[in-house]
């Protein structure tokens, strides 16, 4: 019989021949040519983080952050042999974009890689897992390396760095510890500024926004607030939407 496994798993071992076989470069493209993604804030991909997991017989830890993680050793690459496969997140591998792959940060992760051998820098979207060859801690896309000056010689000594994005990141990972739940998108001292961002949520397609009229100590305040949100996942998906449209992340407000 056979066997059938988890899709997670599959796109696991699907990702681990990146770091392993080496794979050609594609179209040659210029460095100042390749679009860098700004860095964000995301919730965790459905897919990769499974922990622990092994492969090669040897396993790997998720870390259950990317804050403070700072390491160096040796960056490769990956390209045609897999360009259009899917990552152990799940999504298509375009070598033509900035990606990287990593063992253990949580996917996505963002993080600036430095290039020790000639200081180039780049922050770049980690989406996938590996290289599960010794002595390597991350694996760059095809577009990542030409930007890095790491093509040539395959690989390179680098400094992986994670970047902080502080109390959003932490927004977005966690979630209200009881319901039903308000979340706070701001407070003004103007109700003119208070309407302008509740249009804005409304026309965003997000439901029950309210401009709340409050005293805090002898000022009045206009505070925009969501809710009440009665599911957990709601609430969360909620901040991630709050995020998407560019705002400081929303606070979890208990009535």
């Amino acid at each position: 019989m056979r066997r059938v496994l988890p899709l997670g798993a599959v796109l696991l071992l699907a990702a681990c021949g990146g770091s392993e076989v080496r794979d050609g470069a594609g179209r040659p493209i210029d460095p100042n040519q390749i679009e860098v993604p700004e860095p964000r804030p995301e919730p965790r991909a459905r897919y990769g983080n499974h922990s622990p997991y092994t492969v090669l017989g040897k396993t790997y830890h998720v870390l259950p952050s990317s804050r403070g993680y700072r390491e160096r050793g040796r960056a490769s690459w990956y390209g045609s042999k897999f360009h259009g496969r899917l990552t152990s997140s799940g999504e298509p591998f375009d070598m033509y974009k900035v990606s990287a792959a990593h063992k253990t940060l949580p996917l996505p992760s963002w993080v600036e890689v430095t290039n020790l051998d000639n200081g180039r820098k780049l922050r770049i979207r980690v989406n996938d897992r590996g290289p599960f060859k010794e002595g390597r801690i991350i694996d760059l896309s095809y577009a990542a390396a030409v930007k890095l000056g790491v093509l040539d010689a395959g690989t390179a000594a680098v400094e992986v760095r994670a970047l902080d994005f502080g109390g959003q990141a932490a927004a977005i990972a966690a979630r209200p510890v009881s319901v039903p739940v308000e979340l706070q998108a701001g407070a003004f001292s103007s109700r003119e500024t208070a309407d302008q961002l509740a249009r804005r949520l409304g026309d965003a397609g997000i439901d029950n926004v309210q401009v709340q009229r409050a005293r805090v100590r002898r000022d009045t305040v206009w505070r925009v607030r969501i809710g009440p949100v009665w599911e957990p996942a709601h609430a969360q998906r909620l901040v991630e939407r709050v995020l998407e449209l560019g705002l400081e992340a929303p606070v979890y407000v208990y009535p």
